[in-house]
């Protein structure tokens, strides 16, 4: 994948907690339902040590000092910025906000985990891996698909060529779920499976083509305020990875198909992960991990070692770039549009 360096990738030297051997200190801000899943996972981590919560709502708040008898809890930012024993801080809270609370971890000089997307432009994102590059701060973002089990026995069987030469890729992400203010459900829900894709195939689509349609606030700026999408994303040896998103689909499915000359995958993202979702050429396999708790492992390991990131900032950035490329195109009437690589 050619995209720009978001960390030092392995270039930073052992803190002193972790030449100690003791544990890395972690904030976690946003405490809704996400957020609360990532409190419960550091908080349970080995070699991590839950030191504060930030939320701005004192209901969340109430219920994670409940859950978590001890740990900090704050509606100020800065004030667990302030806490010097904090190390990395994790930002779980509306796209709109990432950038901004982001960009100040790293210049207060903490490791960020950031969830998905990285940011909400290219520019933002942009300018979050120089700052972690400047900084030797490890950045990651949240592609959660990316610690599936299924997923990384799918990326095995592509690089050991069980599948053979594959084909395309396809994805159904569609549920009837939360309809954001501040994001169309291409930017809400798509970062999953692009992400997926571009892992799987090691590489960055060079067009995006995309038609999008908004029908719960009327029809006028469908393509900004889409509450359905679908996207092919062309690389440049001819394959393909085709995107259906939607947050209004009565029927929940998530699941992707790899189809190669060989054989063919399907992943079912609704089996856990520890129940397995995978059929190869109709043989069943799936081992058991928890994703989240891999995702939250890899990180810790990560800002340890010095280590590059899987769902790196580089990775987080050319996600945005083809989500940026694919609403230019729902703009466009569904015309191929260019992927940045700069």
């Amino acid at each position: 994948m050619s995209t720009t360096p978001g960390h030092p990738g392995g270039t930073t030297s052992s803190p002193r907690w972790a030449q100690a051997g003791a544990s890395l200190g972690i904030a976690v801000v946003g405490a809704s339902s996400w957020g609360s899943n990532l409190v419960r996972t550091f908080a349970a981590a080995p070699g991590a040590s839950l030191r504060g919560v930030c939320d701005l709502r004192p209901e969340l708040l109430a219920r994670v000092s409940a859950a978590h008898p001890g740990v900090r809890v704050t509606q100020s930012f800065d004030e667990l910025l302030s806490d010097s024993d904090v190390t990395a801080v994790a930002v779980a809270v509306d796209g709109a906000n990432h950038h901004r609370l982001a960009r100040r971890a790293l210049e207060a000089g903490r490791h960020v985990l950031v969830e998905k997307p990285l940011a909400l432009t290219v520019a933002d994102s942009e300018e979050l891996c120089a700052m972690a590059e400047r900084a030797r701060r490890i950045l990651m973002v949240g592609h959660l698909l990316l610690y599936h089990p299924a997923v990384l026995r799918a990326k095995r069987a592509i690089d050991d060529g069980e599948l053979g030469q594959v084909r395309y890729i396809h994805s159904e992400r569609v549920n009837q779920g939360t309809v954001r203010a501040n994001e169309n459900a291409w930017w809400s829900l798509a970062p999953h499976d692009v992400a997926v894709a571009l892992y799987l195939f090691a590489a960055t689509p060079v067009t995006v083509s995309a038609t999008a349609g908004r029908y719960l606030r009327g029809s006028d700026g469908a393509e900004d305020s889409a509450d359905v999408a679908f996207a092919t994303l062309a690389f440049a040896d001819g394959r393909m990875a085709h995107v259906h998103v939607s947050w209004i689909d009565p029927d929940k499915r998530r699941t992707l198909t790899i189809v190669g000359e060989r054989r063919t995958m399907t992943i079912d993202q609704l089996v856990p992960a520890f129940s397995g979702g995978v059929t190869v050429g109709g043989a069943g396999r799936g081992p058991a991990r928890e994703p989240l708790a891999a995702e939250c492992d890899h990180f810790i390991d990560c800002v340890r070692t010095g280590g590059r990131p899987r769902s790196d900032g580089a990775q987080g950035l050319a996600v945005v770039r083809v989500l940026d490329a694919g609403q230019r195109s729902m703009r466009q009437g569904g015309a191929p549009v260019a992927v940045t690589t700069r």
